[in-house]
């Protein structure tokens, strides 16, 4: 029987990581729970257990029916009927296997029907499932909005909409419009308020929402009437049980075809206030967006996972010139690459989703009880490495995905091009993973402030201090003169003292800083297990050596007088 988590032991690896004690301890709140609750873990061996038995059953349930049926979903998609969405048979199909099995509502309060699970098993969870369907993914994994409800909503809020969740009813996030993608503050879906019925009222369009027509939809809309800006927008909760929402249509899509992308159309609708006014785009926009921004990186990796696994079964299998193509240089060199660019890259996905955990448990404990202020500090601390990491993951694991899927095509030759290969699907599913939820260009944009404050240098020089086997030295003193060459463009480019300038060279410094990061992972992970990673960390330090270098002769050589030679 195939299990998409118990197949790849990078997983579990991942799952076992030490920080994983003190993220229990505070998700758990020292195990109180058990007191309450028959199946809630008694300990930090039993919470562990109990996310290792539902990756069990997540990879199972995605070997042997999500996986099967991912090509069908894929042929068949959606349908729009009466302005409402009917799933292709094969994805109602695999929500009812995931509802049955109880894997909705993973990350919420067991009192709400949930979990209580951290940030980090239900990513896993995530990438497992995106390696056999990213388009399926996109409507299970939605159930993370809840987080942002959660977060901002009110005790009434909670105890009416969480339950309905973990039982199994799906999300979306409607925050882009005709006139407004990646320009959120330009959104103008309007709400008014209902004096005569004490609700909120919706009127205008939004359009590419994923999974359009949930049951439950976190809504951006402007409630300040006269404002353009995103001080005008609030965050709405809307249920469809209400009414006043049709889809017009369903997007017909490069990929991810099983994943319903729609136009939505509001009339009149009725919804209630999600958190404060005024905040729907500076706080709680940001919020939601880091969250997804951090299911995309679970989604590429998971996309890369089956991009190299579909590569290197057809390497194998495929003969030429009388034997198997992978014991052709050029093909193993391919694979090679593939496998170092997943390994680096679930290393950096699970590393910031680790530093998410932290800080949400320890931004929850505040909502019951003053923190202490060690653990103000603590709090702090991974709320900006969460911050500084999730735009690296997101953009780099997109871009990583996208990468490994065209090499798989590449590696079936021929054979690559024609439908009956999975791998024109991951390709054509992978392609919109450096665009959704912010592109790569702007995840630069979010990461450049911790190249310029010296926050991912600090943290790198921090990482230098960890220890590793004797034999790696010869590693680390590659990766600090890494290190000394993104030291030296950053201060080059700052003293250039040129904002254009610094824009135009922002996604090569967003990329060092990248490489080196993912470079002391893979360095870490291979000190603790070396028959796992020590071929992918060779072949990613040659790589990520290449790039710095590339990337370091451009910008030596380069002044803003050069800027003209590429304007139109």
């Amino acid at each position: 029987m195939a299990n998409y988590y118990s197949e790849v032991p990078e997983l579990k690896f991942h799952l076992n990581n030490p920080m994983m004690e003190r993220i229990c301890q505070l998700k758990e709140r020292d195990y109180r729970d058990k007191e309450e609750f028959d199946y809630a873990p008694q300990d930090y061996a039993d919470a562990m257990d109990s996310y290792d038995k539902v990756l069990e059953i997540t990879g199972e349930i995605t070997g042997e029916i999500i996986a099967p049926n991912a090509e069908g979903v894929d042929e068949e998609g959606p349908h729009c009927e009466n302005g409402r969405v009917r799933y292709a048979s094969g994805t109602t199909q695999n929500l009812d296997a995931m509802v049955k099995a109880g894997l909705n509502g993973m990350t919420m309060p067991r009192k709400y029907g949930g979990l209580n699970f951290p940030i980090t098993p239900y990513t896993m969870c995530a990438e497992v499932v995106a390696a056999a369907d990213a388009g399926f993914g996109n409507i299970w994994s939605l159930q993370d909005c809840i987080e942002t409800l959660y977060e901002f909503g009110n005790e009434d809020q909670h105890s009416r909409f969480i339950p309905r969740i973990c039982a199994g009813e799906t999300m979306s996030m409607d925050l882009t419009e005709p006139d407004a993608g990646s320009d959120l503050q330009s959104v103008m879906l309007k709400a008014t308020f209902d004096e005569e019925n004490n609700c909120w009222r919706l009127n205008g369009v939004k359009r590419f929402i994923t999974n359009g027509d949930a049951d439950l939809h976190l809504v951006l809309a402007r409630s300040e009437e006269g404002t353009k800006d995103g001080r005008g927008l609030s965050m709405f909760i809307y249920d469809k049980r209400d009414g006043g929402v049709d889809v017009r249509r369903i997007e017909n899509k490069l990929g991810i075809h099983g994943s319903p992308t729609c136009e939505l159309v509001y009339k009149n609708a009725k919804a209630e206030l999600c958190g404060d006014r005024k905040l729907g785009l500076i706080k709680y926009v940001m919020a939601l967006m880091n969250g997804a921004r951090l299911g995309i990186a679970a989604q590429s990796v998971g996309l890369s996972q089956a991009a190299y696994n579909e590569g290197l079964a057809y390497a194998k299998d495929r003969k030429q010139f009388g034997k198997a193509i992978i014991e052709f240089p050029a093909v193993y060199d391919m694979l090679a690459i593939m496998k170092a660019k997943l390994d680096a890259g679930r290393a950096l996905l699970y590393q910031t989703s680790r530093y998410v955990d932290i800080y949400k448990a320890l931004d929850d404990i505040a909502r019951e009880r003053k923190l202490t202020s060690e653990e103000r500090a603590e709090q702090k601390k991974y709320a900006k490495l969460a911050d500084a990491f999730t735009p690296l993951a997101k953009g780099m694991n997109s871009e990583y995905c996208n990468q490994n899927a065209y090499d798989c095509i590449q590696i079936h030759g021929g054979s690559g091009f024609m439908l009956e290969y999975a791998c024109q699907r991951i390709y054509r599913d992978a392609r919109i993973t450096s665009i959704y939820e912010g592109t790569t260009q702007l995840q630069t944009v979010a990461a450049i402030r911790y190249v310029t404050n010296g926050s991912y240098l600090a943290t790198l020089k921090d990482y230098e201090l960890m220890p590793i086997l004797p034999e790696y030295e010869g590693y680390m003193n590659r990766i600090k003169e890494m290190t000394n060459k993104f030291a030296a463009c950053s201060n080059a480019v700052k003293e250039m003292n040129d904002q254009e300038t610094l824009d135009f060279l922002a996604r090569r410094l967003y990329e060092m800083a990248a490489v080196n990061v993912m470079s002391h992972l893979l360095l870490q992970d291979a000190t603790k297990a070396p028959e796992m990673f020590a071929k992918s960390l060779e072949v990613y330090v040659n790589y990520a050596e290449s790039e710095v270098e590339k990337h370091f002769n451009f910008i030596r050589k380069f002044n803003t007088e050069k800027l003209d030679n590429y304007r139109k």
